[in-house]
């Protein structure tokens, strides 16, 4: 009698970097028997440009516009929190229609962040109708970024000490025309996708996260709130004045990925709310004095004096210098919780700076999403994570 010994081996697959699926340049070694998934294998570094590295050889100032190039869907969020974190050690107060304005665009930001993963998730599902639909509010959305900043993506709005420029004419009746639309929109994307045979079938009960294995992962955003934890930085850091307006929190139930894909649909509609409040109180208070200088002595106030146009030239090329101090700022970005730790050492340029993205750290708990779902589960997973390869390959 022969006997035929065989010996099974899993089949090895790569996924990505080049998928359109893989939102960036991820690169995934999948183990797999048959189709259903047996090991993860996330692997980063293809767009490695040592951020962090670069901005402590930048002064102050010259550092903000890399935060614009690590989540580049999120620009003004990450603008914020290092704008924050030099706030904190300089022990600022900013004037409250300052802080307004910066809360106005931060909820744009999130309705900006949220239509492009919402859509784009769809797409990488097979529907195609929300992603252009989407793109067209996206467009009108970029349109403000240009008309205060310049640029539609990085923009380099929200700086130390308040912001760039002043609000150009009309620019506020101009956002309020868009919430009044808005609200439509989110009504017709809910309509084509919440109730859809395909897309639930897809998202129910996948990639199901419990509360215990969203804490120990160290997820955050609406990765932590969809398996039901009410936590948002938002009113628990108290910063800038959100402690003051209304809004609700959505949390979801189960912690799957259709509970995350309600949460975003809420979570936009929340943000026109805060928007609102916002306009109403702009539209009846001055905005700012004509001054953007920070750490301004008194004696350089003498308008167009040769002193003057010589402490500027100075503050522009030499930088401001901060205090021996560091601290560790959080804001609540649309992805989560991006923190900011920065170390200064009485001179013009951070002694040390390191970020920390939410997308990071929801990645490295791709293996537990995703493992004994089948290959085609891993594309929805992904989409729900939200990930953008330019904050967590930094």
């Amino acid at each position: 009698m022969i006997q035929i010994f065989t010996k099974i081996k899993n089949l090895t697959l790569n996924f990505g970097p080049q998928h359109p699926a893989a939102h960036g340049v991820l690169r995934l070694i999948l183990f797999l028997d048959g189709e259903i998934l047996q090991k993860i294998d996330a692997h980063i570094g293809l767009l490695h440009r040592g951020t962090e590295k670069l901005i402590e050889y930048k002064t102050y100032l010259q550092g903000l516009p890399y935060f614009d190039r690590l989540d580049y869907v999120s620009m003004m969020a990450q603008e914020h929190a290092y704008s924050l974190a030099i706030e904190n050690i300089l022990n600022i107060e900013i004037p409250l229609q300052i802080k307004f304005i910066r809360i106005l665009f931060c909820e744009i930001t999130r309705i900006l962040n949220h239509l492009l993963s919402l859509t784009t998730h769809a797409l990488d599902i097979g529907a195609l109708t929300p992603f252009l639909w989407a793109f067209e509010e996206r467009e009108k959305l970029m349109e403000f970024y240009e008309r205060i900043s310049g640029a539609r993506l990085h923009a380099s709005f929200i700086r130390p000490g308040g912001i760039a420029f002043n609000l150009p004419k009309n620019f506020l009746e101009d956002i309020f025309l868009f919430i009044e639309q808005f609200n439509y929109r989110i009504n017709e994307l809910e309509d084509i996708l919440t109730y859809n045979r395909i897309w639930r079938n897809r998202l129910i009960n996948n990639g199901i996260v419990s509360k215990i294995n969203a804490l120990k992962w160290g997820f955050s955003g609406v990765m932590l709130r969809g398996s039901g934890l009410l936590w948002d930085l938002r009113l628990i850091e108290n910063y800038e004045n959100y402690e003051n307006i209304n809004f609700l929190i959505p949390i979801g139930n189960f912690g799957d990925s259709f509970d995350r894909y309600l949460i975003r649909l809420e979570e936009m509609r929340e943000s026109s709310k805060i928007i609102n409040i916002c306009l109403n109180f702009l539209l009846y208070f001055n905005i700012f004095e004509n001054n953007n200088k920070i750490l301004l002595p008194n004696r350089w106030n003498i308008k167009n004096s040769m002193e003057s146009l010589i402490f500027h030239f100075k503050l522009v090329s030499e930088g401001f210098v901060l205090i021996e101090e560091e601290t560790y700022t959080v804001v609540e970005a649309p992805k989560g919780e991006f923190g900011v730790f920065l170390v200064s050492n009485n001179s013009g340029i951070p002694y040390r700076c390191r970020i920390k993205s939410p997308g990071f750290l929801h990645l490295q708990g791709l293996n537990m999403m995703a493992k004994g779902l089948y290959l085609a589960d891993l594309v929805t997973i992904i989409g729900t994570q939200d990930l953008v390869f330019g904050e967590i390959d930094r």
